[in-house]
């Protein structure tokens, strides 16, 4: 199986470190991850400008390589730059959940998106901000479970939020609002964003946010389409 492997928060984050050693057990690595942290980048590319890409030196004789771009382009580098196809295509371990409404700004999703549209499967991983201890322990039972209930037969996409002690794995939707932020003023013309959480807990395990801030590995099958599809079948229009 050849595998890619990227994130949103760098090469030098412990998070894509675990997944990449991981992903050796399953086939060949390629790591493609951004020079810096890209949080939030949502499904960002740059087209307009050279983006500078190059090979370095990186762990257990795994190819990497650092791209000064969006998460999305190391995705597009990996494929398209290196020309390339891969069975699987990786993001994570995000340092931070990517759930509810949140995984609309997130690169870490975003990459899976990309992966989509490159024609591989693709699995997200996210956990907890303050330790990667539990996803480094969980990531052989969520390839598992995924197997074990034969889900690439019907997605070829994931989402995975792995929360500290967890108690099992939950099959998934998309939840509501979990953050938001507000615009400080910090100076003549300047504004600073502060992060809260406002998600207000709740105990439908269908929904990814109850099942993470309850305990559970939530996994959410990913779809790249952003149409109404429901408004589309009830307007029946020429």
């Amino acid at each position: 199986m050849r595998i890619l492997v990227a994130n949103d928060d760098g090469i030098q984050s412990e998070g894509l470190l675990i997944l990449a050693r991981w992903a050796k057990k399953l086939g060949d690595v390629t790591v493609c991850a951004p020079a810096e942290q890209q949080s939030a980048k949502s499904h960002a590319i740059n087209i307009h400008d050279p983006i500078q890409a190059y090979k370095v030196s990186y762990t257990d004789g795994i190819d990497a390589y650092i791209v000064h771009s969006t998460p999305a382009d190391c995705v597009r580098f990996g494929t398209l730059g290196l020309h390339k196809h891969y069975d699987l295509i990786l993001s994570g371990v995000n340092k931070g959940f990517n759930m509810g409404e949140d995984i609309l700004y997130s690169g870490t999703v975003a990459n899976i998106y990309e992966a989509a549209l490159r024609g591989c499967r693709g699995i997200a991983f996210s956990t907890d901000p303050t330790s990667f201890e539990e996803a480094e322990k969980q990531l052989d039972g969520v390839w598992q479970y995924i197997f074990k209930h034969d889900l690439f037969a019907h997605c070829g996409h994931f989402n995975v939020n792995i929360p500290l002690h967890s108690k099992g794995i939950k099959w998934t939707r998309q939840g509501g609002a979990y953050f938001t932020d507000e615009f400080i003023r910090t100076g003549e013309g300047l504004y600073s964003q502060e992060g809260h959480c406002v998600y207000e807990i709740g105990t439908d395990f269908t929904l990814d946010t109850d099942s993470v801030m309850n305990g559970f590995i939530s996994v959410t099958p990913l779809s790249v389409r952003r149409d109404d599809l429901d408004a589309w079948r009830k307007v029946r229009l020429p």
